[in-house]
């Protein structure tokens, strides 16, 4: 698409739309047909040009072919273009000169800027860009600076103003005053820009950006270290959009305006945020519906190859649990040998009273704590957390107390009271991952009728971490905790039957006698 060259409709500046140069005031631009390239144009800025003692190109060796005129018209030559961008930026070199009379005044100012020469008439010009001269006839003409065209002629002494003030009654002194105003931005009190946008742009991940940098005296822009994705936008370099891509995190970026008489340089921050935590399914497990996952990915986290040795064998277990009836013993969780009566293995189960049990063992040797007259109740969502030391586990009658004290068991962030029970004192056995399962102990014992959202594993103790991890009730991002579990599944959310994911391990649950209406919107 070629660059038109649009004059606004007041007449005091000109934009290159389709480019990302800014827009330019009237007086400040000429072009020509480069010298070297008969089919190319160069753009030059006059008064920057003036003002460094060498050309300064807006556009340099640009084909003639990629400018058309304001409505889109196209040039037939290079020499074409030069003139028309050479008359749009140039309004008085086209219309000519404006011949005062003994009454006409002219009123000059500078705008807050100090960048722009206001005409009370309403005209405009760049500083630096207009000249004050005595003419032979002891008035005053008022010229382009680069080219020596008058813009207006004859402005009487008498008849000429500084911000409504008369100046001194004599020709030379009344030049000196009026240049000194055109030129006040050139001198060293010019002002430099001030970034005045935010540095602190907050993004959430998977949003575009949309920003627009600000500076007060700004002229030009530029960027640097831009990520990936994000981009200027066509004709307007100071708006920044996309990011949709980017990765959580912190990103930099270096940000610059510029004018005249210097720069302001600022760092933007950019923080990319994880979307809003968002809970809102479960799993429902009625009959004998449950989940089958590869118990060897655990085994370095609940396992362990003997007797517990200390913190490396400890382990975290969390699930939130809705009951829906307490007809049988039924088994939440389950990881460990597929021979229950003499392998070692996790259960964890509600009782028939709606107690929680937890039994760490075999059949005929184990170590069990039961919650005590603490019963859940139907259709209410519990928090349960279970932590093991990793300590050793023993077979011997005299250590059983130290045994219990390996586990505990907390409901809704408490730590709860409870019931001890063993058989033959204990396990010293390995816990090895045969089976791992939520809702199936060995052949029998399926939740029968309830729903289980949000486990997650740890391969430590996190004891002093419970009151984090339950969130005072509310579910939460379980990987942006100091301490991060091993393996996450979040039990409906994110997944897509017949599998539930494991958002941390890959431990991927399948879903066994269900279908997809067993993934439910219901959450604590």
């Amino acid at each position: 698409m070629a660059i038109r060259v649009i004059r606004n409709d007041a007449g005091n500046c000109v934009n290159f739309l389709g480019s990302s140069n800014p827009v330019y005031w009237n007086a400040c631009l000429s072009a020509e047909v480069d010298s070297t390239y008969s089919d190319r144009i160069n753009v030059i800025n006059d008064i920057r040009t003036v003002i460094e003692g060498d050309n300064v190109y807006e556009f340099f060796q640009v084909p003639y072919t990629d400018f058309s005129e304001s409505d889109g018209t196209v040039f037939t030559s290079a020499t074409d273009a030069a003139e028309y961008i050479t008359t749009q930026c140039n309004v008085a070199s086209n219309t000519g000169s404006f011949v005062l009379s003994d009454t006409d005044t002219l009123d000059f100012s500078v705008d807050s800027t100090s960048t722009t020469v206001l005409l009370a008439n309403g005209d405009a010009y760049a500083v630096n860009s207009i000249q004050a001269v005595a003419n032979d006839d002891n008035h005053i003409d008022i010229v382009k600076h680069t080219s020596g065209t008058v813009l207006y002629k004859d402005l009487r002494v008498a008849n000429a103003r500084i911000d409504g003030i008369t100046v001194t009654q004599t020709l030379a002194t009344a030049v000196n005053e009026l240049n000194s105003l055109f030129t006040n931005t050139a001198s060293s009190s010019g002002t430099a820009p001030s970034i005045t946008s935010n540095t602190t742009i907050n993004l959430t991940a998977g949003e575009t950006l949309n920003y627009e940098l600000t500076a007060t005296n700004g002229v030009a822009y530029e960027w640097s270290g831009l990520p990936s994705g994000i981009a200027t936008v066509d004709g307007n370099v100071r708006k920044l959009i996309g990011g949709s891509s980017l990765a959580i995190g912190s990103y930099t970026i270096t940000a610059k305006a510029i004018n005249y008489y210097g720069e302001d340089t600022q760092t933007l921050t950019l923080n990319v945020a994880a979307p809003p935590y968002s809970n809102t399914k479960s799993v429902e497990f009625e009959n004998q519906d449950y989940l089958g996952a590869n118990a060897a990915l655990l085994d370095d986290v609940l396992g362990r190859n003997g007797n517990g040795s200390g913190s490396g064998d400890a382990w975290t277990i969390h699930i939130w649990y809705k009951p829906d009836n307490f007809n049988s013993g039924q088994t939440i969780f389950y990881f460990g040998d597929s021979d229950v009566t003499n392998g070692g293995h996790l259960e964890v189960r509600t009782t028939t009273s709606g107690n929680l049990r937890f039994t760490y063992g075999s059949s005929n040797n184990y170590i069990r704590r039961t919650t005590n007259n603490q019963p859940f109740s139907t259709g209410t969502w519990y928090n349960i957390i279970i932590t093991y030391n990793g300590g050793t586990t023993g077979a011997s009658s005299a250590d059983v107390s130290d045994y219990y004290s390996r586990f505990n068991i907390y409901i809704n962030g408490n730590a709860a009271s409870l019931a001890n029970a063993h058989g033959n004192y204990g396990w010293s056995g390995q816990i090895d991952g045969e089976n791992f399962r939520v809702g199936r102990y060995a052949s029998g014992n399926y939740i029968n009728g309830g729903r289980v959202d949000e486990i997650a594993v740890w391969d430590s103790n996190e004891t002093s971490n419970v009151s984090s991890i339950y969130n005072g009730g509310t579910t939460h991002d379980l990987s942006q905790l100091t301490s991060t579990p091993s393996h996450w599944w979040r039990m409906g959310d994110g997944d897509t039957y017949s599998n539930i994911q494991d958002n941390v391990g890959n431990a991927t649950f399948v879903m066994y006698n269900m279908t997809a209406a067993n993934i439910v919107t219901d959450a604590p």
